[in-house]
């Protein structure tokens, strides 16, 4: 039961932080681009430097980014792991909805057997 409740309060974290427009075009671009400076991503939006670095740290936060130091430059790097945990959360919401979707049309054909 504790575990469940960490993996809530980590979909939650994941979740919340994707839920920005600007957060997932920056994941979006990393996962295009790959590593990539701050500095470059910050060109896609039409907002300041800090405003992205703010939106990084959320991401990173949510285990979505991490950072990484190649000599002097600081890239940001996607990570994919919680987007699995996504995934597999609305995988077993399909799951719960194609039993009951089934449960229905078998109640619905035996009713018309009937007739």
């Amino acid at each position: 039961m504790v575990e469940q409740r960490l993996d809530d309060q980590k979909l939650t974290v994941i979740l919340k932080a994707v839920s920005d427009p600007k957060r997932r075009e920056l994941l979006t671009l990393l996962v295009q681009h790959g590593p990539t400076r701050v500095t470059d991503l910050a060109k896609h939006f039409e907002v300041s430097l800090n405003a992205v670095s703010k939106h990084i740290k959320i991401l990173e936060a949510a285990g979505l980014v991490r950072r990484r130091t190649e000599w002097r430059e600081h890239l940001i790097e996607p990570v994919m792991e919680p987007v699995s945990e996504i995934d597999h959360w609305f995988q077993e919401l399909r799951s719960i909805w194609t039993q009951r979707l089934d449960a229905l049309d078998q109640a619905l054909s035996g009713e018309t057997d009937d007739e």
